[in-house]
């Protein structure tokens, strides 16, 4: 039964909870956030490069 309460608690990819904690560490706009997660998923560090990249060509 642990398993179940465990794999509820996450969020599953591509959710708000996902965009908006990209937003707050990256300072992305949400639009560019619900762009990379899909691409690269929960590679966190890969997703704060790309975010960096971005925030570079504006």
């Amino acid at each position: 039964m642990k398993r179940k309460a465990d794999k509820a608690s996450r969020v599953a990819k591509g959710q708000e909870l996902e965009v908006e904690h990209l937003v707050e560490v990256t300072d992305v706009d949400p639009k560019q956030a619900r762009t990379l997660l899909p691409r690269h998923g929960a590679d966190w560090p890969k997703l704060k490069d790309q975010a960096e990249a971005l925030k570079k060509e504006d």
